[in-house]
């Protein structure tokens, strides 16, 4: 529909008129500044508009586009007549249209939603080893080899426990602070409580299990503040650990001190989630409850969390240092996994065509996991360890995190549980750990499965829109 008034609409109505006489246009004076009826466009005078308004006019398509320019700028019609020379706001945008070249600039990058907090990543990172220090303190107090079977239960099932109950406290997140509060509760008392039961098996209901139920009520309480983003808090409970670490070089602290540190490590944990939970259970609840994901939702993430757990305790009955180098390493790796989606949404807006955002995601994907195994090379060779191994399980550990973090979780849990169950089956008939090429075996083909299924699910733009 035409928007110039005496459009076409009007046709039907408009009285003909006869060609008026051709005009002499007045030669231009210095002095003369009021263009006279009739007299024409001034074309030196719209040629020095487009000029000025070229950046803004040439992205317009139609126009019409223009003349909101001119418009919102405030050029009236007694302007436009008397200084350019046009009969209207239309012609004169017609003009201008038709004088400066289309162009069209690309819109400004916008913040990168990806943007991982670096020192919050290494910060995680240096948790998830600190509790090390427990064992190193207690060392001396109780046999720490012989009772590792106890220990290595009530580790992998609070592991597991951990990961499937943490992806269902961030789901609840969706509807409260409180609701997530209230699954971390109830979820974190009940995993301790079976990962202690678990590993009472082994242990015969010894004294090894008040051990390990020290360790399932840490993994817990750690747990509650991770998933809640408070890392700092939880670094300050540990500082008992670390103070007591710190000196052991230089000091004998004693039996009574090697005991005490990591129990008021482990109560300052404690104390410290049940204060943060409750502040969430303080928060008002959501209308209805919430939604309520079904809990066969999170059972992949604990498939999963199982599967790592087995395949780093079998890592760390060969080469404990490995293991130490592979947590310290979860900071970085996370930090990576932000990076990959950050560039992955760069890599969309820079293409054009699926085959060209395949090639740039495969790059995206060669970088960062590039990037975070490269690193464990050296800390391999420095801990003695065998550096194949060590990057095979970090290739799988990584590229499943990455996979989860698209909400792809059955596959990599399944390829993980398969190359858990083979390396625990074959520990198992030869003897824990198992022969030294058994976690490059079994994670190397992994490995492969995973990155090719990353290509084939990642490799397409609809998963990062």
């Amino acid at each position: 529909m035409s928007l110039e008034p005496g459009g076409t609409e009007q046709d039907t109505l408009a009285i003909r008129l006869a060609a008026p006489r051709p005009r002499r246009r007045l030669p231009d004076s210095p002095t003369l500044t009021i263009r006279l009826p009739g007299g024409g466009p001034d074309e030196e005078a719209v040629s020095a508009l487009a000029a000025e308004l070229a950046d803004r006019i040439g992205p317009a398509v139609h126009p019409y586009e223009v003349a909101a320019l001119l418009e919102a700028d405030g050029l009236s019609a007694t302007v436009i007549k008397e200084r350019y020379g046009h009969p209207t706001l239309f012609s004169l945008a017609a003009a201008l249209h038709a004088r400066v070249p289309r162009t069209f600039p690309e819109p400004p990058a916008g913040p990168d939603p990806w943007r991982p907090d670096t020192l919050r990543c290494l910060l995680r990172g240096l948790l998830f080893a600190l509790p090390a220090l427990a064992y190193l303190l207690t060392a001396p107090l109780w046999s720490v080899g012989g009772h590792a079977p106890v220990l290595m239960v009530a580790g992998a099932v609070s592991w597991a426990w951990g990961q499937g109950l943490g992806h269902r406290a961030h789901l609840r997140l969706v509807a409260g602070r409180r609701e997530a509060g209230r699954t971390l509760l109830a979820g974190s008392a009940l995993g301790a409580a079976v990962a202690t039961g678990l590993a009472a098996v082994p242990a015969g209901g010894g004294p090894v299990t008040a051990v390990a139920a020290a360790q399932s009520l840490y993994l817990a309480g750690a747990g509650v503040l991770l998933v809640l983003g408070r890392e700092r808090l939880l670094l300050l409970a540990l500082t008992p650990l670390i103070g007591g670490a710190a000196v052991l070089p230089w000091w004998e602290p004693g039996a009574l001190i090697r005991l005490v540190l990591p129990l008021l490590a482990l109560l300052l944990t404690l104390a410290a989630a049940a204060r943060v939970l409750s502040g969430c259970l303080a928060a008002p609840a959501a209308p209805g409850g919430g939604p309520r994901p079904r809990l066969r939702a999170s059972v992949p993430y604990g498939l999963f969390g199982l599967a790592a757990a087995v395949l780093t305790m079998l890592q760390g009955r060969q080469e404990p240092y490995a293991v130490v180098a592979l947590t310290l390493s979860m900071g970085p790796a996370e930090w990576l996994l932000h990076r990959y989606r950050g560039w992955s949404v760069g890599a969309l807006r820079a293409t054009a065509s699926p085959g060209a955002f395949l090639l740039r995601s495969c790059g995206v994907l060669v970088v960062c996991l590039g990037g975070y195994l490269l690193p464990l090379l050296p800390a391999a060779l420095l801990t003695g360890s065998d550096p194949v191994a060590l990057a095979a399980l970090a290739a799988v550990l990584w590229t499943a995190l990455l996979l989860q973090a698209f909400g792809v979780a059955w596959p990599p849990a399944l390829v993980c549980l398969a190359a858990a169950s083979v390396a625990g089956a074959v520990a198992w008939t030869t003897g824990p750990p198992g022969p030294a090429a058994l976690l490059p075996a079994v994670c190397g083909p992994a490995a492969v499965c995973l990155v090719a299924l990353t290509v084939t699910v990642l490799g397409r733009p609809s998963p990062h829109v």
